[in-house]
C-alpha cells in the first residue's frame, strides 16, 4: 500500500511542490527468483524504460543472476535473466547490484559485480548499441575497478561517465567512497579519491548536480546520517566530506536533479538498529533546494515491519519520476508520480 503522507515544501515564498498523478505496483506480481534485490532503472527511448535487478534464493546464493524487464505502454514485460552466475576456477560465483546507464553516445551500459560477497567481488560490464535488443559479452574491469557500485553514473562531459564507487575492505570491513571516471573513446578508466579527513564509514554514493562545475555526492553510512562530498571541478577532486541532517538506517540511498535544478532523494528515514533490516520499515521521498536542507514529500512506506529498501530514481524526458525498489526482498516496486507547483 502507497501511503500518501504529504508535507508542505517550499519552492518560493509563494508557491509549494505539489505531487500529484501517483500510482504503484510490482514490476511482476509472480516473482521467478526468490529473492529479488538492488533495482536499478533506465530511460531507453520516451515512454520506455529498462530495470534490472539481482535474483536468486537469497543474497549472495550461487544462483543470483541479473535480471531485466521492459516498460511500455504502462506495462513492464516479463522478467527474463540476462547475466547467469559466473563459474571461475570451478566455483560458482554470484551476480550482484546491477546499474544501467545510457550514455550521450547511445551506448546503453550495464554494470554489475561478480564474487562471493561485497568484500571480494570485481566488477563488469556489458554493452548494447540497440537499446538492450543484443549485448556485448561480459567485460570484465580493471583491477581495482569495480564501476557503478549501486547508483547511475553522470555524464556532464560528453563521454566521459562519472561512477560512483565504494569497497568495503576485507581485513578490518572498512567503508570507503571513490569515483570512477570512464572515457568512452579511450576505453580507460581513472580512479579519484575523496577527501575523508574524519573517516566516514560511507558506501554507495548518489550524484546531485548543482552547476556545470559543482557536483555533490550523497553516501549511505554507518553513523545514522547521510554523509555528503563536494565537487567544484567537474569531479575531478573531493572535498567538504562531512554529515548532513538526514537520518538513514544504514540503508541504500538514490537522488536526481531535477530539470529546474532542485533535488529528490529516497530514503529510510530512521535511525539503524539491531539488526541490519531495522529502520527499512519506512521509505520516503524528499525534497531539496540545496543538497544539503531537505524536507519529506511523501512516504512511499511507512509499516511497523517489513524491508522497503535499495531505490532507484530517475525523471524521464516527459518530467515524470519513476522510483524502484526492493519490497521485502521478494518483490520490485514501482511507483510513478508528478511534480506541480
Amino acid at each position: 500500500m502507497l501511503l500518501l503522507v504529504l508535507a508542505s515544501v517550499s519552492c518560493t515564498s509563494t508557491k509549494k511542490l505539489k505531487v500529484s498523478s501517483i500510482t504503484n505496483g510490482f514490476i511482476t506480481n509472480q516473482p521467478i527468483t526468490n529473492n529479488s534485490h538492488a533495482a536499478t532503472l533506465v530511460e531507453l527511448n520516451p515512454n520506455q524504460l529498462m530495470a534490472a535487478w539481482f535474483g536468486g534464493k537469497h543474497e549472495g546464493a550461487k544462483d543470483v543472476g541479473i535480471y531485466f524487464s521492459i516498460y511500455k505502454e504502462k506495462k513492464w514485460s516479463a522478467p527474463q535473466n540476462l547475466i547467469k552466475p559466473v563459474i571461475i576456477r570451478g566455483d560458482t560465483l554470484p551476480c550482484w547490484n546491477p546499474v544501467l546507464f545510457k550514455s550521450k553516445s547511445g551506448n546503453l551500459y550495464l554494470f554489475y559485480k561478480v564474487g562471493r560477497n561485497p568484500r571480494e567481488w570485481f566488477g563488469a560490464m556489458i554493452i548494447s548499441n540497440d537499446n538492450g535488443n543484443t549485448w556485448s559479452a561480459p567485460e570484465y574491469l580493471p583491477d581495482s575497478i569495480l564501476g557503478p557500485i549501486k547508483n547511475k553514473p553522470i555524464e556532464k562531459t560528453p563521454g566521459v561517465i562519472l561512477c560512483g564507487s565504494s569497497i568495503e575492505s576485507i581485513g578490518d570491513n572498512k567503508w570507503r567512497v571513490h569515483v570512477e571516471k570512464y572515457t568512452e573513446a579511450a576505453k580507460s578508466w581513472e580512479k579519484i579519491a575523496i577527501e575523508n579527513n574524519k573517516e566516514f564509514e560511507i558506501i554507495q554514493p548518489t550524484f546531485l548536480v548543482h552547476s556545470p562545475n559543482e557536483i555533490q555526492m550523497l553516501s549511505r553510512s554507518r553513523h545514522n546520517k547521510i554523509i555528503s562530498s563536494w565537487s567544484e571541478d567537474n569531479g575531478n577532486t573531493w572535498e567538504r566530506t562531512d554529515s548532513i541532517h538526514v537520518v538513514n538506517s544504514n540503508s541504500g540511498i538514490d537522488a536526481v536533479t531535477l530539470a529546474k535544478k532542485s533535488f529528490l532523494l529516497v530514503n529510510n528515514p530512521l535511525p539503524q538498529g539491531k539488526d541490519w533490516f531495522n529502520g527499512r520499515n519506512v521509505l520516503d521521498v524528499e525534497y531539496s533546494k540545496d543538497g544539503v536542507k531537505w524536507q519529506k514529500l511523501f512516504d512511499l512506506e511507512n509499516q511497523t515491519e517489513g524491508e522497503f529498501s535499495y531505490p532507484a530514481i530517475i525523471q524521464t524526458s516527459e518530467g515524470k519520476i519513476h522510483i524502484l525498489y526492493t519490497f521485502n526482498r521478494r518483490y520490485i516496486k514501482h511507483v510513478t508520480f508528478e511534480l506541480e507547483k
